[in-house]
């Protein structure tokens, strides 16, 4: 991994040295549209809906469209006075419960990894949070904009790794506009609904789930290209050593292995090929579909 960010959590007079790093990656699976046809990519131009003539990028600008649908137009010099934060601090506000915090505001995850003089500091942060089994409230720059995460502790090698998540701010989370009503609940229904709980009942263990939908979507792709079920396009007319990267593309929308870097969609990242043919379900419980049977 590759640290995205370098600062420091400041909590009391105590300063922690940190490195950043994305804790998360997309698996999820990505196509291009194309012309059935020929295999040609789709381009899209940028045209003003108003004249209908084409826009260059230089000519684009940033638009605010009011509720009543009026637009004002933002110019780079009202950007540069909007406030902005080049802070490399992860300032703790306050120390919480953890069963304080909605999981409906996390959102994105980072590992903390203490630079080599933090070591100490982290290790009694990390500690600390453990004891208390708190969370830590905290306010950190991220790409020029400040808000509020959690510092979190997740259990492993080591005594674990913190864990910063940013959150969602109050207004973002939307209330439901329907009432869900009840109904005349039995007491033999509450109890068969109770016994079905605890025969289902376990520890939450990841393994037990699995994208089925991408490993077969790549076994699909696999299939075509040893079929010969390949369009020639001017962009893919390369040696049959590199046509694999065509799958190796498709590969790696699954498993995402720059998107932590912020690169985009590319052909020519390498990458293993999974045979197996799997239903295209997104995800299957291992553990029910035994119990089930």
């Amino acid at each position: 991994m590759r640290a995205i960010w370098k600062g420091s959590v400041s909590f009391g007079l105590v300063n922690v040295p940190v490195k950043l790093y994305s804790a998360t990656e997309s698996h999820d699976v990505s196509f291009r549209q194309v012309h059935a046809k020929d295999g040609g990519r789709i381009k899209y131009q940028r045209t003003c809906s108003i004249d209908g003539e084409e826009v260059a990028y230089a000519d684009i600008a940033k638009g605010y469209e009011t509720e009543d649908g009026e637009m004002v137009i933002l110019t780079d010099d009202d950007m540069a006075d909007l406030p902005v934060t080049s802070s490399r601090e992860i300032a703790v506000e306050k120390f919480v419960p953890s069963d304080q915090i909605d999981p409906m505001l996390l959102e994105k995850s980072y590992y903390l990894e203490p630079e080599k003089t933090g070591a100490k500091p982290y290790a009694l942060l990390r500690q600390a949070l453990l004891d208390a089994d708190r969370m830590a409230v905290v306010t950190v720059a991220l790409r020029q904009r400040t808000t509020i995460a959690v510092l979190r502790v997740k259990p492993g090698e080591g005594g674990g790794v913190i864990v910063l998540q940013t959150m969602m701010w109050p207004d973002e989370i939307r209330t439901p506009d329907f009432n869900v009503e009840s109904g005349e609940v039995k007491d033999s229904e509450v109890k068969m609904a109770n016994m079905l709980v605890e025969t289902l009942a376990g520890d939450f263990d990841v393994s037990d789930f699995e994208d089925d939908y991408a490993e077969a979507v790549q076994a699909l792709v696999k299939a075509k290209i040893e079929g010969g079920e390949i369009k020639r396009t001017p962009t893919s007319t390369k040696s049959s050593g590199e046509v694999v990267d065509l799958l190796a593309a498709l590969q790696k929308s699954v498993e995402a292995a720059k998107s932590a870097r912020g690169e985009s969609s590319s052909d020519d990242e390498k990458a293993e090929e999974k045979p197996k043919k799997k239903a295209a379900k997104k995800t299957t419980k291992k553990a029910a579909k035994k119990k089930a049977s």
